[in-house]
């Protein structure tokens, strides 16, 4: 037997490493004692991240109280793999922080399936996030585990993670490679292993007193934990890759990269990355920087706003406006990050972390950010431009599988309505069937009606733009100015267009002001109609409408993630994306799982109606917006 002797917040602890079969008994002894008493930490360690790509593999798994850590050496096979799967099977509460990976590790790897282990698991990643969802550098703690320790439990807890990046160092190992190429005896990689679960178990204790002193509901806590599962099965299911079309498309996308910086490098842009050659070259080229447009340090910005401007692209669509003449530098550089992020983040993600079976498997978290909207990364689909197909064209439903898209209907501004209880806004959206067709031969828009309601029947779609920008500003938290530069309009007709917005609806800035006075009452928190925590900077107290709103229109999602399950949905949806959930379904019977998940995700908040519309597609992603196939 291995034992590392350790020191967390002066107390002592052991980590211990079973060698012999005599060892896993002595181990075994202390499960069913530990399991007895009460939750036990769980973790694992492995190759990397890519879960599902082939040759990763598992290598520890490790379990520990608040006293001892204990790591099952899962990589030798045999005894050590035996003894390992019967403590999972029988461990009655599992402390695990950062669960889904965890969850998708032992159930790739170790037969341990997802739907077992997840009810019987506690995450204290997610009960970190439902006490303060900041990162760092937003002045909050992270969800980090070792951070985390840190702040709750022991100055001198993250020790380990600096010892153990020295030793990657010292074999000649990189971050990403170390975790696969470090020795399974090495003494710093089993005591960082073994007091992870021990790290898990104090830190639960902390987390707890926390949430009982801020008063968090314990349904809230259980409700994420049920969506953090429900992601994880999406997860492990993953979506068909056309491998074909993808590997063309990496070799298009390289092509393209070249041919867009041959063309920057006229203009004198040997790199299209290096701000300072882009600032030179767009100014010598004429081209004038609005007074807000400035970095931190001062310094003229060239990012992607700046970039659509100058380039005459709406910032959201890429869509010509029409506005100005383009600078062809600015086209060329979008169009260059474009190919090289595309081939970066997409398709040769895709290629790298598919599965044998030729499948990817995106990362879903389901509780990212401030507001706990959820994202999709490794690959972060949720990037992708929301009305292109040329990525999406990538992603399949099963043979003889058709994709179904279901997206809210304008989700944030009906919860915006609800919230702030817009009296106009929710006439509209209650009455949106009354309405004629040839007003609004499409359905019910939310951004025509306001413009009616101010600029009275002949408003036009220009004018719908602009209300639509103002809506969103709204919503989002932007200035009209920045609005202006986003939507190519004119920053004074924008200005004027937020005042009309402020009178015909009033109640939104009446709300904002009040959130903000409470905010201030109650440490700069708000709390949302759900009991989620969303702390507020004191420069940014206007960002309270912005949170507010995503916050509910994520709990919306989450909601119906879990109204979906209850209806035997669950193995049809592949991924959840903004207020978007994809379906693959047999095509014989598309029509009646796509009435499913739209009645599903329509329900009443405070009066106003949230719905979704479902679209039947062919076998690709892309094709609902536009593929062919």
């Amino acid at each position: 037997m291995k034992v590392f002797d350790y020191s967390i917040a002066g107390e002592p602890v052991v980590v211990k490493v079973p060698e012999t079969y005599e060892d896993l008994c002595e181990f075994w002894r202390w499960f069913i004692e530990a399991n007895r008493r009460g939750p036990i930490g769980l973790d694992t360690e492995t190759t990397g991240l890519d879960i599902y790509a082939p040759g990763y593999r598992l290598r520890t798994v490790q379990f520990g109280d608040r006293n001892t850590g204990w790591v099952i050496l899962w990589e030798l096979g045999g005894d050590f793999q035996r003894y390992a799967r019967m403590a999972l099977e029988a461990i009655a509460k599992a402390q695990i922080h950062n669960a889904p990976f965890d969850w998708a590790v032992l159930d790739r790897h170790a037969g341990m399936p997802i739907e077992s282990l997840a009810p019987r698991t506690i995450d204290t990643r997610l009960k970190a996030g439902l006490v303060d969802p900041r990162q760092p550098q937003e002045g909050g703690r992270g969800t980090a585990l070792k951070p985390l320790m840190t702040y709750y439990v022991d100055p001198a807890a993250a020790d380990t993670q600096g010892d153990l990046t020295a030793v990657f160092r010292s074999l000649k190992l990189t971050k990403a490679t170390g975790w696969a190429g470090i020795p399974l005896d090495h003494p710093t990689y089993l005591l960082y292993a073994g007091l992870d679960p021990i790290f898990a178990a104090r830190l639960d204790t902390c987390l707890d007193r926390e949430l009982d002193k801020l008063s968090v509901r314990p349904r809230l806590i259980a409700y994420e934990h049920e969506i953090a599962r429900i992601c994880a099965i999406m997860q492990r299911t993953g979506m068909v890759l056309d491998v074909p079309y993808t590997t063309a498309l990496d070799a298009q996308l390289a092509e393209e990269a070249l041919k867009y910086e041959a063309k920057a490098l006229r203009y004198g842009v040997t790199n299209v990355n290096a701000p300072a050659q882009l600032r030179t070259a767009l100014a010598a080229m004429g081209e004038e920087w609005a007074p807000d447009e400035l970095t931190a340090t001062g310094a003229l910005k060239v990012d992607k706003a700046v970039l659509h401007r100058f380039a005459d692209l709406d910032f959201q669509s890429g869509e010509p406006l029409g506005t100005r003449k383009p600078n062809p530098l600015a086209e060329a550089i979008l169009k260059s990050k474009r190919a090289g992020k595309w081939r970066s983040a997409y398709t040769g993600t895709f290629l790298e972390t598919m599965d044998s079976d030729g499948r990817i498997h995106p990362f879903i978290n389901s509780m990212q950010a401030r507001t706990s909207r959820m994202s999709v990364t490794r690959p972060a689909l949720q990037t992708l431009p929301s009305g292109d197909w040329t990525i999406r064209r990538a992603l399949l439903a099963e043979q003889d599988h058709v994709m179904i898209s279901t997206d809210f209907s304008a989700v944030e501004m009906r919860v915006l309505a609800a919230l702030a209880d817009v009296k106009k806004m929710k006439h509209g959206f209650q009455n949106a069937h009354s309405y004629p067709k040839d007003e609004y031969p499409n359905g019910f828009d939310i951004h025509m009606y306001t413009a009616r309601l101010v600029k009275g029947p002949g408003a036009t779609k220009a004018d719908r733009k602009m209300f639509k920008g103002a809506g969103f500003g709204k919503v989002y938290g932007g200035g009209y100015r920045g609005v202006a530069r986003q939507t190519g309009a004119d920053p004074e007709d924008m200005r004027r267009t937020f005042a009309e917005y402020d009178r015909v609806f009033p109640e939104i800035k009446r709300m904002s002001n009040r959130w903000q006075r409470e905010a201030y009452e109650t440490g700069m928190v708000h709390l949302s109609v759900t009991g989620r925590r969303l702390p507020l900077d004191r420069e940014r107290m206007y960002a309270v409408v912005n949170y507010a709103c995503q916050s509910v229109a994520r709990d919306c999602l989450g909601q119906s993630l879990i109204t979906l399950e209850e209806q035997g949905m669950l193995p049809y949806l592949r991924l959840p994306i903004h207020d978007e959930v994809l379906a693959s379904a047999p095509k014989a019977d598309a029509t009646d799982i796509a009435r499913t998940i739209q009645g599903c995700m329509t329900f009443d908040l405070f009066g106003v109606p949230i719905t979704a519309e479902a679209e039947i597609g062919k076998r690709s992603w892309g094709s609902l917006y536009g593929a062919a196939v």
